[in-house]
């Protein structure tokens, strides 16, 4: 494991990405609201990742952004390069189905088991190569080529950006979970102010932020970072919570929310202000009610990305740093070079992923575009 100097996930995407709200980076593509009118999607929706809808949307995508770089072949395979079974394969697989194409996809991980991949064929043409080393994607690039797949200007490559191109999953993800974490204390912190509890407001986030409450915040860390912060104004507590929820009193975020909106007139008046703007969000359907969360969570990011000195030895770099999967860029520029067109795909809430008006003149930049130092193995 080296570091290969510093690098940005723009190197070899551009702006060819999608944040959460699907907003393409690259303004020449079109916008969401006209992709629904072309493809027929229903008004206001912002489909996520494992949904059709979303497939169809980055389909249409696709095909738009192979149109602008001039003549080429059309599009007639997918390769996809994530890091979870569930969610990224399920993305993929709609991806294929959407566009009508066959495809493989490579889901990393980095484990301390020897090293060791498992092929799984989904449907004929469609498969999974999962590996436990981030360097075998050379090994996944000799066996799509052995299959039929040779990866040319007729591929659309599609790259996950989070725990794949930076923060890579089994090696470097933590960082990611940590300036997620730093980013709700922060906020909360400065809620509360002097009546911030700590150890209290730790102990809630690390209970609920378990699969076994999965149902309660939907996994959605902006419905968690809510309720860590009504635990942290006394009007709930985290025992109370935690009864309710497992006898069936309690058993979701809206329900939750509703009964703290009966009761808002208990809180102090600047969180009672930030609870009627989550409120209404939550009301209109905005997957990222909290924005003052998210704003902080893209502070709390950038911040770890490029942050040490050049001589920074690579084990304190992938303890404190998110940086950029050297494997992943290297194979990403190798399939552009071949032709390929790249997209990358995230499912981080655009306002966690860009600076605001004022960030952006103090010269911050999207994180696609914030370089940081690139880690990995050299591949052959």
């Amino acid at each position: 494991m080296k570091v290969f100097g510093r690098a940005a996930v723009s190197d070899f995407l551009d702006d060819f990405l999608v944040y959460r709200k699907l907003s393409p980076m690259d303004r020449r593509l079109p916008s969401l609201d006209e992709v629904r009118r072309q493809i027929g999607l229903l008004e206001d929706l912002i489909p996520r990742k494992s949904e059709p809808e979303y497939a169809r949307v980055i389909v249409h995508l696709l095909h738009k952004a192979r149109s602008l770089e001039g003549p080429a072949a059309p599009l007639r395979q997918l390769i996809f390069v994530g890091d979870t079974r569930l969610l990224d394969a399920t993305a993929f697989e709609n991806l294929c189905q959407a566009g009508g194409w066959p495809g493989m996809a490579f889901i990393g991980d980095e484990k301390k088991d020897p090293p060791a991949v498992e092929i799984v064929t989904k449907d004929p043409g469609v498969g999974l190569f999962l590996a436990n080393r981030w360097e075998a994607l050379c090994d996944f690039d000799r066996h799509c080529a052995d299959h039929g797949l040779r990866i040319d200007e007729a591929t659309a490559v599609v790259v996950d950006l989070d725990k794949t191109a930076i923060g890579a999953r089994g090696r470097n993800a933590h960082t990611i979970d940590q300036a997620r974490l730093q980013a709700v204390h922060d906020t909360i912190a400065l809620m509360l102010g002097e009546d911030f509890d700590e150890a209290g407001f730790r102990a809630a986030y690390q209970r609920l932020n378990q699969p076994e409450f999965h149902s309660f915040t939907a996994d959605n860390q902006d419905y968690l970072a809510y309720i860590c912060l009504v635990l942290g104004s006394g009007l709930y507590d985290l025992g109370r919570i935690v009864g309710e929820l497992r006898v069936g009193l309690l058993v979701s975020f809206r329900q939750f929310i509703e009964r703290v909106d009966t009761q808002r007139g208990r809180l102090p008046g600047r969180l009672e202000e930030l609870h009627q703007e989550i409120y209404a969000n939550v009301q209109s359907g905005d997957p990222t009610p909290f924005k003052a969360f998210r704003y902080h969570e893209y502070q709390a990011t950038v911040n770890r990305m490029g942050h040490l000195p050049d001589a920074a030895p690579v084990e304190q770099l992938l303890a404190d740093e998110i940086v950029l999967t050297h494997e992943v860029r290297a194979m990403a520029q190798e399939w552009k070079r071949r032709g390929a067109l790249l997209f990358g795909l995230s499912d981080k809430p655009d306002e966690a992923s860009l600076p605001g008006p004022e960030l952006a003149a103090a010269g911050y930049r999207p994180i696609h575009r914030t370089p940081t130092h690139a880690v990995g193995s050299e591949l052959p």
